[in-house]
């Protein structure tokens, strides 16, 4: 396997970075974001051979976006640092990219234990992959597993900063004609003494909701001007 940048955003995942680290298959280079730790998340990360990137937005978008501008292999990936993904479920994703199978390989989630999935993340999951479908892009999960070439996604002018960034990414794909291939990953529990800012709580989802609603109306409206610009140039 070529080599791959693998961008974590991090915010006090201490307890979960070791392993997942340590996890990274041979070939993967960690970039670690960090994104306001006030734990050992730093110290742990530059122990364990990562690349420390120091990002002051608060913000999911800001965080892998900061990662994607900093990273230099030609294929790149996100993931997050909680522990609840295994890094190894990264290899099928990069090979369809590498292959020409996919212009964005993305993971779809899988709970291998009860009570993985919070009822209020899994729902608002469930309706905006939904929508996701209703525009043509053929995806299940808004998952935190994404594989791609960076200059392809530097490319797609991904402008949102917060929880709604995934979903830009994958509406700005879709428009953009690219191939889309989902593989299932496992979805394990998150390392003991991190607490997830999205499924972690029902407050964090409905910010995560909220975020990604803004994604979907800025998209339509842009959508909308589109059709009446077209419309109008064809009645001249």
């Amino acid at each position: 396997m070529e080599n791959v940048d693998v961008i974590f955003p991090c915010l006090d995942e201490a307890a979960a970075l070791p392993a997942v680290l340590g996890a990274l298959p041979p070939g993967f280079r960690a970039i670690v974001v960090d994104n306001g730790s006030t734990d050992d998340s730093v110290r742990i990360a530059e122990q364990a051979g990562a690349k420390v990137v120091h990002e002051p937005r608060r913000g999911y978008g800001a965080a892998v976006h900061a990662g994607l501008e900093y990273a230099s292999a030609e294929i790149v990936c996100f993931l997050d640092a909680d522990g609840s993904l295994d890094p190894v479920e990264l290899i099928p994703l990069v090979a369809a990219v590498v292959r020409g199978h996919a212009m964005l390989a993305v993971g779809r989630r899988v709970p291998i234990a009860r009570g993985v999935w919070p009822w209020h993340a899994r729902a608002g999951n469930v309706l905006i992959s939904a929508l996701l479908r209703r525009r043509g892009v053929p995806v299940h999960d808004i998952a935190p597993a994404r594989a791609a070439r960076r200059a392809a996604l530097l490319g797609l002018g991904i402008t949102d900063r917060a929880f709604g960034y995934p979903l830009e990414l994958l509406l700005k794909a879709g428009r953009a004609g690219w191939s889309i291939q989902e593989f299932e990953v496992g979805y394990r529990p998150r390392a003991a003494g991190t607490r997830s800012k999205v499924s972690g709580s029902v407050r964090g989802t409905l910010r995560a909701i909220r975020d990604m609603t803004k994604v979907l109306a800025a998209t339509a409206s842009v959508s909308s001007r589109r059709a009446n610009s077209r419309g109008n140039n064809a009645e001249v």
